[in-house]
Parts: C-alpha cells; structure tokens; sequence
C-alpha cells in the first residue's frame, strides 16, 4: 500500500506539472494526447536539469505547486467528489470555501516532495479510446516507464471547462486517487461533521503536511 501511495505521488505530480509548464491558448482545442506528450517532453528536461535545486531547496517546490499546478486542477470537482453528497450538499458555502482550500494545501504538501524523487522516468501516452472530440471529458491511460521496474500503468480523467481540459482525478494500477481521499475523509467524518474534517486537515496542514 505504501508503494502504490508513492505511485500516486509521483504519477500525479507528473501530470499536473506537465499538464500547466509552457500551456498556452493554442493548446485548448487540441487532442488531450498530443499536449500530455509535448508538454511531457519539456517536464522531464526541467526536472533532470533542476534535480540538485529541486533536492535541497523544498521552499521552491511548494511555491511551484501552489502557483502553477493548483490553479490548473478542476479543484470545485475534485473537491466535490471527495466529500459524501449527503455532506457536500449540506455544508455551507463557507465551509465549501475553506475545505477546498485546505484539500488544496494537503495535495500540495503530499505531491510536491515527488518531484525532488525523480530518477529518469518517462511517460507514454495513449489514444483515447473512441476519440476526444465532442467530448467534455475524456480518459487518457498512460504508463510510467522505469529503468528498475516494470511500467505503472495511470488513468486520467479530465474535464472539458470551456476552452481548457483539467484533470479531477487519476488512477495508479486501477486505484483512484480520489476515491482514496474519499476513504480517508469518510473516516474522519464518521468521527464528526464537515467542521471536524476542516479541522483536521487544518491542523494536518500547519503541522507535518510538508512531510506526507
């Protein structure tokens, strides 16, 4: 379980990362599959040329988490998603604010440190089955190819807003990010109410966030 948890780790940073470097206007109507592979190309050349700065200084990490990663994830879905909707539609507009803003931080916390563990990974990408087009979403499968392993096969999902494709969740070997969010979040609120869980991740965040 601890090794499929890392496979998240890593496997989401390197979307997400690769999905917001270089993104331009030009790329909003294009297929899904040719952007993933282009703007995974310039990924793994920033990351093998900033391993050193990327290792010894987490600050940067964080900041490029929270500035460029975070503001390109469908957060309203995958907020939405994580939350049992008995709970989600009860919840106030407020309460909604504040648990998207901390499931935000603790994804930044978890994922960023991924980025300072990559070792020569590289993606490949598949066709969407049946095609993109007309489609406001889609599901891109790709594998994460290793030098000591075999391939990590991952899911995307990802949403058509407008003129722009964001991801709302991702699945390693079959398991959703999400809905292992939704597990650890279902605990918590067994033991409360949607108060209780902002609490939690609050004090998660402020405490040993950094170190998920």
């Amino acid at each position: 379980m601890k090794k499929l948890y890392q496979n998240f780790i890593y496997s989401f940073m390197i979307f997400i990362f690769c999905a917001v470097v270089n993104a331009t206007p030009s790329y909003a109507a294009e297929n899904p599959v040719s952007l993933l592979n282009s703007i995974a190309d310039n990924l793994i050349a920033q990351l093998k040329a900033n391993k050193a700065s990327l290792k010894s200084d987490p600050s940067l990490v964080y900041s490029l988490a929270q500035n460029i990663i975070v503001p390109h994830a469908d957060r309203d879905e995958m907020s939405r998603r994580v939350i049992p909707p008995s709970v989600w539609n009860k919840a106030s507009s407020s309460q909604r604010s504040e648990f998207e803003s901390e499931f935000m931080t603790m994804l930044v916390h978890t994922y960023a440190s991924a980025l300072a563990d990559y070792n020569d990974q590289t993606v490949k990408f598949f066709p969407v089955r049946g095609g993109y087009e007309g489609k406001n979403a889609v599901q891109v499968h790709s594998e994460i190819e290793r030098a000591d392993g075999s391939p990590i096969s991952v899911n995307y999902r990802l949403v058509l807003r407008g003129s722009e494709w964001r991801i709302f969740d991702m699945s390693v070997e079959g398991v959703s990010m999400l809905e292992s969010f939704r597990s650890q979040f279902a605990d918590q609120l067994s033991k409360g109410d949607m108060d209780t869980l902002i609490k939690h991740l609050r004090s998660h965040n402020a405490g040993n966030g950094e170190n998920s």
